[in-house]
């Protein structure tokens, strides 16, 4: 935890594309889809939740976008350190209790840790995939050139695909698909060596398979950080950059997806370059319109979530933010007829998105700011 001053020199269009991406955490998802039905379109959940295996919806791109704007800090955090006198072996040992951290905090969220339920205990996590992915490419990012990372990314995608293909889980059905749960190897990991504890009946979308990519996803938000801190660039050429990057991972996306089906749970190499194309789209609108064109109050609800996305994230259980909504708001939605079920949905959740940013609004009027 950190209280004071948030350093001035971060990117201001950061904290809000990460508070974007969070609020769909946070009750968004909900509300956006509850306001959909209101307007007659019900079915809009379907084109916009997660995808039950292949395939790509908004929701699947929340997760992913947000280890790549944590990747896309680091150049400039790394950047900080060295300034101040650390080595890099000091600033990969500060990645590395990140990382540990960042693993704990999973295990606590997800319950059985607390409970002492260690039989049940399930030993992936979303915070624990951050933590690994994240510091994998941070030690990358210590040690190699940017060139050299360029090519280890394309190598360790290449050598997904190809391991993918021609290695099938042992226990695989006849005519499985390697990029099925139940011919895929890294899900056959999942089941053999964690016990069953995984969070679906034949794979965790957190598990092994998608471990080497993930790395992936948090590289290229550090390439995304090096255009962004490359001095001797205006600011109109790192935007052009920063737009033939996302073009260019599109296109490859695209074209693996031929032979590589994009999947979130396997986080597959087609995903990582797909998601990678929208979440750098995602952070060049920010940092054009705020960081670039100064056009920045417009953010500030996104600012306040950004800023304590971990806190938020950690905190959605503790702070019982559905009773609170009930206590504070019910009076909005609990006397309405069931003819008005639609609209009683939106209330609710617009209610509890409202609990969490009012304790996010809290958090940041007192100055305090979780950091890991």
């Amino acid at each position: 935890m950190m209280a004071g001053d948030i350093q001035q020199s971060r990117l201001a269009s950061l904290d809000a594309a990460r508070g974007f991406d969070m609020f769909f955490i946070m009750g968004g998802e909900g509300l956006v889809v509850s306001i959909a039905a209101l307007l007659g379109f019900p079915e809009f959940h379907a084109s916009f939740g997660h995808v039950p295996w292949d395939g790509l919806n908004f929701m699947d791109t929340v997760f992913p976008t947000f280890l790549f704007l944590a990747g896309v800090t680091f150049p400039f955090s790394a950047a900080k350190s060295r300034e101040r006198g650390a080595t890099d072996l000091q600033i990969g040992l500060k990645a590395l209790r990140r990382c540990a951290l960042l693993i704990l905090l999973g295990l606590i969220h997800d319950g059985p840790l607390l409970r002492f339920d260690f039989a049940h205990l399930r030993v992936w996590s979303v915070l624990g995939r951050i933590g690994i992915a994240w510091f994998g490419a941070a030690l990358l990012y210590l040690a190699f050139r940017t060139k050299a990372r360029v090519g280890i990314a394309a190598g360790l995608l290449t050598f997904v695909v190809i391991a993918t293909r021609f290695l099938l889980a042992p226990d695989a059905p006849d005519a499985a698909s390697p990029f099925s749960a139940e011919g895929n190897i890294g899900c056959w990991l999942d089941r053999t060596l964690t016990g069953g504890h995984t969070y679906q009946p034949h794979f965790d979308p957190e598990g092994f398979a998608g471990i080497l990519p993930a790395v992936v996803t948090a590289m290229l938000g550090m390439f995304v950080g090096e255009i962004v801190r490359r001095e001797g660039l205006s600011p109109r050429r790192k935007c052009i950059e920063l737009a033939g990057l996302a073009a260019g991972l599109f296109a490859l996306g695209l074209l693996l997806s031929l032979v590589c089906p994009v999947n979130k749970a396997l986080w597959s190499p087609s995903f990582v370059l797909v998601v990678g194309a929208y979440s750098t789209v995602l952070f060049l609108a920010f940092y054009a319109v705020i960081d670039v064109a100064g056009f920045a109050k417009w953010s500030f609800p996104f600012k306040v979530i950004g800023m304590n996305s971990i806190a938020i994230y950690m905190a959605q259980s503790i702070i019982g933010a559905g009773h609170a909504n009930d206590f504070l708001f019910g009076w909005a939605w609990r006397n309405l007829p069931d003819s008005c079920g639609d609209l009683k949905r939106v209330l609710m959740n617009l209610g509890y998105t409202l609990v969490c940013w009012l304790f996010l609004f809290f958090l940041y009027r007192k100055k305090i700011f979780f950091k890991v």
